[in-house]
């Protein structure tokens, strides 16, 4: 079962590294529909990679389920993408996307600290 997880959890993190850093080559090269812009690829790519660091955990400590560790990887990977899209400009063209978004990650990053609490 440990090695299903392991596996399972490159094939995450890979798939996901890739959505993130390369989101529109990534449609083009699987036959995807190829969107306007990067941010939805990406997203995925970070709920991959933010469920990876969750298998992970749950294989190192051999305990059953997400669990509150789990949650947290996958909460802090989506605040740490969306910054970093809001940052680089690729997270929205309006302002009220770009203001949904930063509140999408605060109210994310507050939930994590309350998980925190809770491990």
């Amino acid at each position: 079962m440990q090695q299903l997880l392991y596996i399972e959890t490159i094939l995450k993190f890979s798939g996901g590294l890739v959505l993130l850093l390369l989101p529109l080559t990534a449609c083009s090269v699987f036959g995807l529909p190829k969107p306007q812009s990067g941010l939805w690829p990406r997203l995925l790519g970070t709920v991959l990679i933010g469920i990876a660091g969750a298998t992970y955990i749950e294989g190192a400590t051999g305990t059953h389920g997400l669990g509150m560790a789990g949650c947290l990887v996958i909460n802090m990977v989506a605040v740490a993408s969306i910054l970093t899209l809001l940052t680089f400009g690729a997270a929205g063209k309006s302002r009220r996307a770009r203001g949904i978004l930063a509140l999408l990650a605060l109210a994310l990053l507050l939930l994590s600290f309350l998980e925190l609490g809770q491990i």
